[in-house]
């Protein structure tokens, strides 16, 4: 077979694998039904307030003595909205800390569940955003 045609033929099947793919991953962002305006704001507030998220994760959440959860890598789960609420509920044993500190369940806080969905919510915000590129 000619090179000219092999090379278009190879490139024709490589266009046609990119639509599939693109939307796989534009469906894996999407923001689960939970994750709204109101609760990421809602989240926002209590991480920075009666959470105590941002004495160990930073005013930013760009870490500190917690991880930097704005960058998409998870260190405990893969940073679904479901895992992230999972997380926030049970806590990080300090065996699996990125510090050797534990995080308490609800980081210690008396947040109720509506309240942990909520700055969940913000949390998955934060590594979900539109352009938000990986880091590695």
């Amino acid at each position: 077979m000619d090179a000219r045609i092999r090379n278009c033929l190879l490139t024709v099947a490589a266009l046609a694998c990119l639509p599939p793919a693109m939307a796989a991953q534009e469906k894996a962002t999407e923001a689960p039904k939970d994750v709204t305006p109101e609760t990421i704001a809602a989240g926002k507030k209590l991480f920075g307030g009666s959470g105590l998220c941002s004495a160990c994760h930073g005013a930013k959440a760009e870490g500190g003595v917690g991880p930097n959860l704005t960058d998409q890598v998870w260190l405990q789960s893969s940073g679904t909205y479901d895992e992230i609420v999972a997380q926030i509920l049970a806590g990080v044993p300090a065996g699996k800390s990125k510090s050797g500190i534990p995080m308490p369940p609800k980081g210690g806080s008396s947040l109720n569940e509506e309240q942990v969905k909520a700055v969940a919510a913000y949390v998955w915000s934060l590594s979900h955003q539109a352009g938000k590129k990986q880091a590695g």
